[in-house]
Parts: C-alpha cells; sequence; structure tokens
C-alpha cells in the first residue's frame, strides 16, 4: 500500500524482481465479476486468448481477433486494484514484423490499459521482443507448447522431451536475452522446466511444467471446475462449480415446471389501496 493508502499496483519490474522469491500467483480472467475475484489473491491475471475456447466455443485460439482482446481486456480491467493485467497478443497481430507487433501492442495497452503484453515464440520471435521492449512494451514470453502454433506442433503435446529439450533451452535464453521480463513455460517436461527456471535471470511462469519454476498460471475455469468434461493432466480442480451449477439448474427447471417458483415471498402483491 502506498504512503496515501491507495494500493500499489504491480507492475513488470516488480514481477521481474521476483525471481527465485515467493513464487507468483497468475490466473485467467475474461470479465469483470473474475477480475474482481482473482485481483486480491494474484499478482498477474492474464487476459489470455484461451478466452476464444473458454468464452466462445472456438476449436482453438486462432480464430481469437484484436477486437475480442481489447473488449475482454476492458472488461478485466474494471475489476483490477492490485494485481498487474498482462494482455495476450492474438494469432497474425504480431508475426509478420516487429513493426506489426509494435503497432497492436501498443493498441492493446492504450486501449485496455494492460500493463504487458504476451507472445508466443522463442528464438525467431526474439528480434520481435527486443524491438518492442525497445519502445516502451514489457513482454512475457510464451514458449514450450504455444497454442497458437498447435497445428504445426501437430496438437497440444509436451515438448521438449529428449533431443527436442535444447530447443527450449534455446528458445528460454533467446527470449530472456531479447529483453522479455517473463516466460511462460507450458506443458514442458519438470525436469527441463526446473532446468530453465535455474539457468535464466528472469522468472519462469509455469503451465503443465514444474513446480520449481517462479510462479504458476491456469485457465481460471479450469481450476474452478466449470468444464465438466475438460480434464488437463496439469489442472489441479479447487472446485467443482461446473457440477454445483448443473445442480442448480436442474433444481430450478424442476421448481418452474412444477410451479413451485416463484414462491409467494419472491412475488409481488397488489399496491395497498389509498386511505
Amino acid at each position: 500500500m502506498s504512503a496515501t493508502g491507495q494500493v500499489k499496483r504491480l507492475m513488470p519490474p516488480d514481477i521481474r524482481a521476483r525471481k527465485g522469491e515467493t513464487p507468483l500467483v497468475v490466473l485467467t480472467a475474461y470479465t469483470t465479476p473474475v477480475a474482481r475475484l482473482v485481483d486480491p489473491h494474484c499478482d498477474i491475471v492474464l487476459v489470455g486468448d484461451s478466452v476464444g475456447m473458454v468464452v466462445h466455443g472456438l476449436p482453438s485460439t486462432l480464430g481469437v481477433t484484436m477486437e475480442m482482446m481489447i473488449l475482454h481486456g476492458q472488461a478485466v480491467a474494471r475489476g483490477l486494484t492490485r494485481a498487474m493485467m498482462v494482455i495476450d497478443m492474438p494469432f497474425g497481430s504480431y508475426e509478420e514484423s516487429p513493426e506489426q507487433a509494435f503497432r497492436n501492442a501498443a493498441r492493446l495497452m492504450t486501449e485496455t490499459g494492460a500493463a504487458s503484453v504476451k507472445l508466443e515464440g522463442g528464438v525467431h520471435m526474439a528480434p520481435t521482443i527486443a524491438y518492442l521492449t525497445q519502445r516502451g512494451i514489457p513482454v512475457m514470453a510464451h514458449i514450450g507448447l504455444t497454442p497458437q502454433a498447435v497445428n504445426t506442433l501437430g496438437g497440444y503435446r509436451v515438448q521438449g522431451r529428449g533431443k527436442d529439450a535444447d530447443r527450449i533451452r534455446h528458445d528460454a535464453k533467446a527470449v530472456a536475452g531479447a529483453g522479455a521480463y517473463s516466460v511462460v513455460l507450458e506443458k514442458v517436461p519438470d525436469g527441463l522446466a526446473a532446468e530453465i527456471t535455474r539457468k535464466v535471470d528472469i522468472p519462469t511462469v509455469g503451465i503443465g511444467a514444474s513446480a520449481q519454476c517462479d510462479g504458476q498460471v491456469l485457465v481460471v475455469d479450469d481450476m474452478l471446475g466449470l468444464f465438466t468434461s475438460f480434464r488437463p493432466k496439469f489442472v489441479k480442480r479447487y472446485a467443482e462449480l461446473g457440477i454445483a451449477a448443473d445442480e442448480a439448474i436442474a433444481a430450478y427447471a424442476a421448481e418452474v415446471r412444477a410451479r413451485s417458483f416463484p414462491a409467494p415471498e419472491h412475488v409481488f402483491g397488489e399496491e395497498p389501496a389509498k386511505p
């Protein structure tokens, strides 16, 4: 808390300084109510392009647009007071050139108030990361399984096993050297993620990686159990809200059909007669 009594909003240098310290807590949010729920508990709230699958029912993140990210970023910003907001750059908004990436990153930050963008890719994206950071745009990198490259990777497979480990090592070194203040490691073997965490000088944030990472991130809908049929190995269910919601909706439907809802306490009487 600041000297004026206001809550201090975390910023990229604060996150960078957490290397090797208390692990960073990161969750996604796509709406104002959820942002308000996670804000007191998280260091970073990620407006992920996973919104395309979680909220809009898309089959992958590839169909997510700049307009979608801005809309949800603005909603999340209204619910945050402490946690730092990071927003994903959607597929096709940064790969063409560093200049394209700068224009779209600047738009995302300007129109949503995000403190940082996140983009996917390692060695091949290092020049773009350097270009952005040199121009005042903090970048969280994302390597390992990069969902926007799911077609190239052949599905949502673990990355970095066997001889492929060197590719992930090079990616981590490249994004750290380019100026990223942190890096997400997704679906990377435990030992490799722990090794990278020891060797790079920026915080690592794991998802399906290692408890030795400098922080962890999950999709909030996954850890709350809002999806009853989707159970990735790397997700721990901290609640089963999908089951609870199904039971509540079924009870409501039964009461409506039985005409037991609304009950007398849920309806309004006639206006009292005036004397």
